[in-house]
């Protein structure tokens, strides 16, 4: 089973997505490279323009799918539909490898393509959706923000990407309101 949050990751790589102008992090198509190189394979390079901008796509229906769940809603037609053609294209996971900390899906880079690339992520999304854990996917209680976790915690009611960003600025703002009730 691939990481269970990778493709949550990789949806984040934009967010504060409930603002009017979105923060992009991946710009360009050596964003992406430096991005994947980081959490994904070490042997990522640039993409082509038009491959750049299906990763982009592919990121986009995996935020719309996984967002659809955390509001108990299913995922539209299309973008399942869109999940699955992605995943259909994308090399099939057939041989092992051995790494330092364990074993890896051994990858067949076929001329590095997006789809070749982006198979870790496309593979989580789709044991996240089917392996029993999709109830631990949620969404940043803060509107603005938009960012989809997993949600570990024991209790399983976390409700902010972090505590450090969201979870303090929704206690700070809290004790100003009580403040100035007072």
């Amino acid at each position: 089973m691939a990481r269970p949050d990778l493709c949550l990751e990789f949806a984040n790589t934009q967010y504060w997505r409930g603002q009017a102008s979105p923060t992009e992090t991946l710009k360009a198509p050596e964003d992406l490279a430096a991005w994947l190189s980081g959490n994904v394979s070490k042997e990522a390079r640039p993409l082509a323009r038009r491959d750049f901008e299906q990763a982009i796509e592919a990121r986009e229906t995996i935020y719309r799918v996984f967002d659809a769940t955390t509001r108990g809603k299913p995922p539209a037609a299309p973008d399942l539909d869109a999940l699955n053609a992605l995943l259909a294209a994308a090399p099939a996971r057939s041989s092992l490898r051995r790494e330092r900390s364990g074993f890896a899906w051994d990858i067949e880079m076929r001329g590095s393509t997006a789809l070749a690339q982006l198979a870790p992520i496309l593979w989580s999304a789709g044991d996240l959706l089917t392996g029993g854990r999709l109830d631990k996917v949620k969404r940043c209680a803060n509107p603005e923000c938009g960012w989809l976790f997993f949600d570990d915690s024991r209790a399983g009611k976390r409700r902010w990407c972090s505590m450090q960003a969201c979870g303090n600025r929704a206690k700070a703002r809290r004790h100003y309101h009580r403040s100035r009730e007072k």
